[in-house]
């Protein structure tokens, strides 16, 4: 999805604004690099005047001297280097733990708005700017500023050493920009390919019960395997073209330091040079041309961070901050939803089309229709999955968008049509995937939807570990599971998506039960259904039909009107009834 130009401007200002608090960080980090770069010259230095006092004097005490001097210059920069790279890796994780909450909160909302369209990413995204700012590649952008320095110091040697120095300062530079040009789009399909191929990993690792099941190891492996070989293809292309770089700069870099002696020892022979400045410049030359070495080396570590900074500020652009809202008092269980219209993310064709009801404290409101009707699209309207496109939805005469996101979780408990437990014990799932949940409520609220039983009688009870992949429990436990979380927290209001499709008749009966224990509480429920029981204790019923409104009453006046088999269904919703 395209997003505009302002929106792309907000998000890399908010990326540089929370880059900008670790400017002290940075301004230090410069300060130890100038005297790191500054030590550099220890080396030449120290060769200068073994070379031409040293040896032309046969000195033991100025070599010992000399010697002290340069070991405790030496271990200076190392202890110098050590505290900026130990700088620059906070710097990194100050960044980053700048940004988890608001790109996590992003790829959250996104993703529930749009579907995956690789929103997932943007953690990664973080993650790639990160790591460039912990490695030696960013340390070397530190360095690159004083390449001219150290090449002007070779002038200052001899007029045709500084040239040579400087040809291969701008050949290194000319062969970075090219690297740049050349390896972007291999680096970028490289990326993107394994990124395919890991999606689809986890995608067969979460349904690995069901590709088990159905004997589709060999063509899930094959499928896999085609997207693997792909991001491998691009991989090898990427690091075949990276590789080449590296290593003809890196050959480069020791024809021109051979080639520096060579014309060092000519100067010398015509007495234009001294043997010390022959070496020194060598070894300059090194120092001065290392960090763009570096810099060509790792230049797929830049290039990931570099696109990672793009794909950041497009998701924090398009996904703006969310405004703190005035905390309203608890609301009463009325649900109040005005001509109401949903297009779900990435359709042009809306799925509800101006839909209004009005549902009282206390009562239970049974939504039905064929499939495709925009049951489970109502549902995620009135949780604020998706926004609606026009009408509103009232909860207590404050439309929804006036909760924070959090409160109106609290507020609203829902169960979805496909139930998923996390990693972690059944009471941490019931908790909401709180760190520490109030073990009474979580207690409560699988007691209200009939669970406590069935949760004891679990090897470890509520402590039971659960993972996301795979669960020994089956539908019908992790449905009740479910329902126990939906009710987690005193909601006023509990959605309901096809509560009943993974239960027997003694979950159904339960469902029941808690059904009508919430509505003794005041609270408000809504339950969309296919199957009559499902809709026993329902006092209100809603017909849809291709996203329209049909009928909307009460259960058995609809039932009359609307059902052709209003009798049967009737007979199956009293108590003690066929299901």
């Amino acid at each position: 999805m395209q997003i505009s130009e302002a929106q792309l401007a907000a998000g890399r200002e908010e990326l540089r604004a929370a880059r900008r608090e670790n400017r002290g960080l940075f301004w230090a980090a410069g300060l130890f690099s100038f005297f790191v770069n500054l030590l550099m010259l220890t080396g030449p230095l120290y060769m200068l005047q073994i070379y031409d006092r040293v040896l032309g004097s046969r000195s033991y005490e100025t070599l010992l001297a000399l010697s002290i001097l340069v070991l405790f210059l030496y271990g200076m920069m190392a202890l110098l280097d050590f505290a900026r790279g130990r700088i620059l890796a906070r710097v990194g994780a100050r960044f980053q733990s700048r940004l988890d909450r608001r790109v996590f909160d992003a790829v959250i909302r996104k993703t529930a708005l749009r579907g995956s369209e690789e929103t997932a990413s943007g953690l990664r995204d973080l993650e790639s700017i990160q790591r460039l700012f912990t490695s030696p590649a960013f340390s070397a952008a530190f360095d690159i500023p004083w390449t001219p320095f150290f090449i002007f110091g070779i002038f200052l040697f001899h007029p045709w050493l500084g040239y040579l120095a400087l040809f291969g300062g701008v050949t290194l530079i000319i062969v970075t920009l090219i690297n740049l040009m050349v390896t972007r789009r291999p680096l970028r399909r490289a990326n993107i390919a394994s990124m395919q191929a890991d999606v689809m990993a986890e995608q067969l690792r979460t349904e690995s019960e069901m590709v088990q099941a159905m004997g589709m190891r060999s063509a899930a492996f094959e499928r896999w395997q085609k997207g693997r070989q792909n991001a491998l293809s691009q991989q090898i292309t990427s690091a075949d073209l990276g590789g080449s770089f590296t290593t003809s700069t890196k050959a480069f870099r020791l024809f021109l330091q051979s080639a520096m002696l060579g014309v060092g020892a000519y100067l010398v022979l015509e007495g234009q040079l001294t043997p010390g400045a022959m070496i020194a410049g060598s070894i300059l030359l090194g120092r001065a041309l290392a960090p763009i070495e570096l810099a060509i080396g790792q230049w797929p570590l830049y290039e990931r961070a570099r696109n990672g900074w793009r794909n950041l500020a497009m998701l924090l652009g398009e996904v703006a901050v969310e405004q703190p809202k005035t905390a309203l008092p608890r609301p009463r269980a009325l649900l109040d939803v005005q001509q109401l219209t949903v297009v779900p993310p990435g359709q042009a064709q809306a799925s509800l089309r101006m839909v209004s009801f009005r549902v009282e404290p206390g009562k239970a409101l049974g939504v039905i229709g064929p499939s495709g009707a925009g049951k489970s699209s109502l549902a995620r309207a009135i949780t604020s999955v998706w926004r609606p496109a026009g009408g509103k939805v009232r909860l207590d005469g404050a439309t929804l968008d006036q909760y924070e996101p959090d409160v109106l979780g609290r507020l609203i408990g829902y169960l979805p049509q496909r139930v998923q437990l996390f990693d972690g014990t059944i009471a941490e799932n019931i908790g909401k995937l709180e760190e520490q949940p109030d073990s009474r409520k979580v207690v409560e609220a699988a007691q209200k939807a009939d669970a406590h039983e069935m949760i004891l009688e679990l090897p470890n009870g509520y402590d039971t570990q659960v993972a996301a992949a795979s669960s020994h429990l089956s539908g019908g436990q992790i449905q009740r599971i479910g329902l126990a979380r939906a009710m987690y927290g005193d909601p006023v209001i509990v959605i309901l998506d096809e509560p009943n499709s993974n239960l027997d008749n003694e979950g159904s009966q339960a469902l029941n039960k808690a059904i009508r224990g919430m509505k003794q509480e005041g609270k408000t429920v809504l339950i969309m259904a296919h199957r009559p029981a499902a809709i026993q204790e329902c006092d209100l019923l809603l017909v849809l039909d291709k996203g329209a409104r049909v009928a909307f009453g009460p259960r058995d006046e609809v039932l009359s009107k609307s059902v052709q088999n209003a009798e049967q269904i009737q007979k199956s919703t009293t108590p003690g009834g066929v299901s």
